[in-house]
């Protein structure tokens, strides 16, 4: 029995021997147990043991190390042994309590050293509570939403299962094929376990776990001494390696999984039964903030959703890092310049196809074309330009792009234009106070991701963008800062300890979520996307900035940056979405009960809706132009026209002709006069009044009120769309030439049929001397000044020159009566009396004031003259008829107006044949125009139809689109958590 248990303790010793945490050697006899010795091996000498035991730090305990689990045979004692009698019992004791203190003592201080490593340990690995957010939420709810005892439970027993294994023998060629694929796993594995071990052995000096014998000792010398920095940097790099190894797995992979999902949404896009389908979360949410960049209300409630703003200086990467989130080259890029001239709202969303388009155009640019990246690149590009009004640098307006590809994370970014420092030449003065005021504008949203970028090639002192941020803000609960151009940054700094700093957040005076280095390429833009990626993990492979600890492995590559911005972007969407889904709520009850209040009896439409509707009683008034009678335009027409050609008629054709002394020279002279007039001004004075009577019927018809039905909110549009149309319409011009035919032949015939109208031209005869006689009178009375009884009924006096003009008057008069046969122009010497008169009487005038005065006195006798004998023309119809040739009753003049009355007859229902066949309908066409071109033109609505309940229509129907869309929205994301 005692000797069964010391064979027992000598295979404890080798076992412990022969396992000494991962060192594969040999252990002398030297080196077990003094138990051991004296109780199997009594023959060695005991003066082995008479020098002085040496210390060796070797620590026997690994958490990765396990004693054999198989039974252990006890071996026979074959050493020679001599039973000693005497006090066996009592030695036996003294060497059994020995072991059972060096088994104690060493349990307690490998105890102790395993405690410690694991503090090393603990203390080395990074605080990882920073980056919960990286993984998704539902991970942390599992044990919420499972229910794993009931699991358990509902799994079969052991013994069940093992009738339902396969044959391992026949499947298990199948699995060798596997080796490969699962070879490297193992690998890693061992080699984290190689590397803990390494890590074990690497204690601080002073503790060791047990005493070692001078023989072990000597064995320890012959291994190589190697310091404990070589060993840590030996063991980093094969954890690199291995990481960076495992990190092209997992790219593979992930390519893999990109291709096999394109596949399956080619299938769903096309579809087995033609389904349509629904659309995605991050569409869905695009929708809701166009419709909120249309919103043109004062409520600020648009700027309170999530979205990702990327900001950061002029060239520093901002454009870069969001075509490597987007994973293709879409925006226009510049040496140097400005080229992010207005806010570019991009949506990324997953699709089978890598395509953009923009919200308001059909067309796909497929990105995987150059001729489609280069179109859109020019046409993102004159965008800008358009955007920016005259005199300005920059737009607030934002330009709305979606992408769609394999493999792109869903979310929505904002590039903002990149803050500048200095204004330079070219720019308007104003172009740093508005890119700043643009760039608070979207970081003052406190659900908005700020993505922070800086360039890291340039001194952190130079940065202007870190400041803005900090102070929207402040303690960086929704920031993310990316450091682009590292590859520059190592190259340049002397210190690489600033970029340490820089990632650490010790160096800039702000605060953020994450830390992300990136490179986005050698600054050549003809690079491809893939050849980017290919040398950014090239970089980070080969890094000392990596090797040395100084970045993480997951603060580097865009494709981390993108998944955290990901992750950031929906933890912030999932928590303030239905917030924000009650806020609208809340206003569209506002909004509501206002109108109500208001506007009892309207109903609520919006400024598309109104502008349907004036669109229509516009067509309708211009259909009403086609309901005017013939008549009605025949009379305004000529009415119209003899205004206009009266003045010349009397002045140029009537009176030089009524001068003549018979009837021959009398129509000569009208027949010259008539022809000139009739080849030059006639036809264009034609018809410059039927288009003025056009357009005075239109604005009539567009300005009349319509009793109860009139909306005055319409009258601006009215307007506007009748003064566009007026000067977009043009005249025929071929119609010129026909009517000038027309008007030649009418005035060309003389005869008078009948008796009727003969009396018609002596009627328009006398109605036309008569205004012309008024007016010559008015102008008398102004320039003589009012006669005796308005004086003094009125309390009036002359003037001076009105008395002179009086006295003037009361000559010409006199001179008149003595010779009523007079010319109408007076002789020198005629004046030349006149004058001496005057100044006779003490009058001093002078003769151009006489010869005016005279002009009006002739034209006042003239005038008369001619109406008397108008009046004795009444009976001269049958002597015209008969061509009885009478002196006394020469009606030539009758037959003079009697051609002027026929031709603006003949004129006028020339041209209303004109109008309503033709120019009315292309009024009409102008008017549809004008409308398409005002309907597609926003700004026009909003200038035209303005007002406080077109302002509170266009809101309400605002908010409710969106609280809508919103709550859609909200419903499909719990239907996908």
């Amino acid at each position: 029995m005692w000797r069964t248990r010391a064979a027992a303790a000598c295979v404890i010793c080798r076992s412990l021997a022969n396992s000494s945490c991962g060192i594969k050697r040999k252990s002398p006899l030297q080196n077990l147990h003094l138990v051991c010795h004296s109780i199997h091996h009594p023959s060695y000498p005991s003066s082995k043991f008479q020098r002085p035991p040496l210390r060796i730090s070797i620590q026997l305990f690994s958490s990765l190390n396990r004693l054999p689990l198989r039974k252990t045979k006890l071996l026979n004692v074959k050493y020679g042994y001599q039973f000693h009698r005497n006090f066996w019992l009592a030695r036996l004791a003294s060497r059994l309590l020995k072991v059972r203190y060096l088994i104690l003592g060493s349990a307690v201080g490998g105890g102790y050293t395993a405690k410690k490593t694991y503090d090393q340990w603990k203390d080395m690995m990074p605080d990882l509570d920073e980056y919960k957010w990286i993984i998704p939420d539902f991970v942390w709810e599992l044990d919420e939403l499972i229910d794993f005892e009931k699991l358990i439970k509902a799994l079969p027993d052991a013994d069940d299962l093992a009738k339902l294994l396969p044959d391992f023998d026949k499947i298990g060629e199948s699995f060798a094929s596997l080796k490969g694929f699962l070879s490297p796993g193992y690998n890693l594995v061992s080699e984290v376990i190689g590397a803990s071990d390494l890590l074990l052995l690497l204690g601080a000096p002073g503790e060791t776990a047990f005493r070692a014998t001078d023989q072990g000792y000597d064995n320890d010398k012959q291994f190589k001494k190697v310091s404990d920095k070589e060993k840590i940097d030996q063991l980093q790099e094969e954890l690199l390696r291995t990481q960076l190894k495992y990190q092209r797995m997992l790219e593979r992979l992930e390519k893999e999984n990109k291709e096999l999902r394109k596949l399956v949404l080619q299938r769903d896009d096309k579809g087995i039964h033609q389904r349509k389908l629904k659309k995605s979360l991050i569409d869905m949410y695009s929708e809701v903030l166009d419709i909120l960049s249309d919103y043109d209300a004062s409520y600020n409630t648009q700027d309170h959703l999530p979205r990702v703003v990327v900001v950061g200086d002029q060239s520093a990467g901002k454009t870069s890092v969001l075509e490597m989130i987007a994973q293709a080259r879409i925006f226009p890029r510049g040496s140097g310049e400005m080229m992010t001239r207005s806010p570019v709202k991009v949506t990324l969303s997953e699709g089978p196809h890598h395509v953009a388009l923009f919200k308001d155009s059909s067309r796909e640019f497929d990105l995987t074309k150059e001729e489609d990246l280069a179109a859109l690149r020019n046409e993102i590009e004159i965008r800008m330009r358009n955007s920016v009004k005259e005199g300005c640098t920059v737009s607030t307006e934002t330009i709305s792009l979606s992408v769609k590809g394999p493999g792109l994370q869903r979310m929505v970014l904002v590039d903002l234009p990149g803050v500048i420092s200095t204004v330079t030449s070219g720019m308007a003065p104003d172009t740093k106070e508005t890119i700043f005021s643009i760039s608070k504008a979207y970081m003052q949203n406190p659900n908005a991701i700020i993505l922070c970028i800086q360039d890291g090639s340039v001194d952190a002192e130079r940065s202007i963008v870190t400041d803005l941020v900090s102070q929207m803000d402040p303690q960086g609960k929704r920031t993310i800062f990316v450091l682009t151009k590292v590859d520059l940054a190592e190259k340049n700094v002397a210190s690489p300890n600033r970029i340490q700093q820089i990632i650490e957040g010790k160096l800039f005076p702000m605060k953020a979520l994450g830390y992300f280095a990136v490179v986005t390429g050698k600054g050549n833009s003809s690079e491809s996307i893939e050849s980017i990626k290919e040398y950014e993990e090239e970089f980070f492979q080969n890094s000392k900035l990596l090797k040395t600890s100084m970045l993480k492995a997951h603060q580097v590559t865009t494709k981390n940056l993108s998944l955290a911005v990901s992750d950031c972007f929906w933890k912030m969407v999932r928590e303030s979405v239905e917030q924000q889904a009650d806020a609208f709520k809340a206003t569209r009850f506002n909004l509501e009960t206002e109108w109500k209040n208001n506007y009892p009896r309207l109903r609520e439409l919006d400024r598309n809706e109104l502008f349907e509707k004036a669109k229509n009683e516009i067509l309708d008034e211009v259909i009403s132009l086609t309901q005017v009678t013939p008549k009605h335009w025949e009379e305004i027409l000529e009415k119209t026209l003899w205004e206009r050609v009266s003045t010349h008629v009397i002045e140029n054709i009537y009176l030089p002709a009524a001068q003549t002394t018979n009837s021959g020279t009398f129509n000569t002279t009208v027949d010259i006069k008539l022809k000139q007039w009739t080849d030059k001004q006639l036809p264009n004075k034609a018809v410059e009044v039927a288009w003025e009577t056009l357009q005075e019927e239109f604005s009539r018809f567009m300005t009349e009120k319509k009793g109860k039905e009139h909306d005055d909110i319409f009258d601006k549009l009215k307007q506007a769309v009748k003064e566009e149309t007026i000067k977009r319409h043009r005249w025929n011009e071929r119609a010129e030439d026909s009517l000038r035919v027309i008007q030649h032949n009418a005035l060309e015939d003389r005869s008078i049929s009948d008796k009727q109208q003969w009396d018609a031209a002596i009627h328009f005869m006398e109605e036309t001397l008569q205004s012309r006689l008024k007016d010559t009178e008015s102008v008398i009375e102004d320039m003589v000044g009012p006669d005796w009884k308005k004086r003094w009924l009125h309390w009036v006096g002359r003037t001076k020159e009105q008395n002179i003009r009086n006295e003037t008057k009361n000559e010409l008069e006199k001179l008149i009566k003595c010779n009523e046969d007079h010319a109408a122009y007076l002789a020198n010497d005629e004046v030349t009396t006149v004058r001496k008169n005057l100044e006779a009487r003490g009058v001093t005038v002078d003769p151009c004031l006489i010869k005016d005065t005279w002009h009006q006195i002739y034209r006042r006798f003239f005038l008369k003259s001619a109406l008397n004998h108008c009046n004795l023309c009444r009976r001269g119809f049958y002597y015209y008829q008969r061509h009885f040739v009478d002196s006394e009753l020469e009606c030539n003049d009758v037959v003079l107006f009697w051609r002027i009355q026929r031709m603006l007859a003949i004129t006028a229902n020339t041209l209303r044949q004109q109008l309503t066949n033709t120019e009315v309908r292309r009024l009409e066409k102008n008017v549809k125009e004008v409308l398409e071109d005002f309907a597609e033109d926003n700004e026009k609505k909003v200038m035209l139809l303005t007002g406080k309940r077109v302002q509170l229509a266009e809101d309400l129907k605002k908010v409710r689109e969106i609280q809508e869309k919103l709550e859609a929205f909200i419903e499909a994301l719990h239907q996908e958590k």
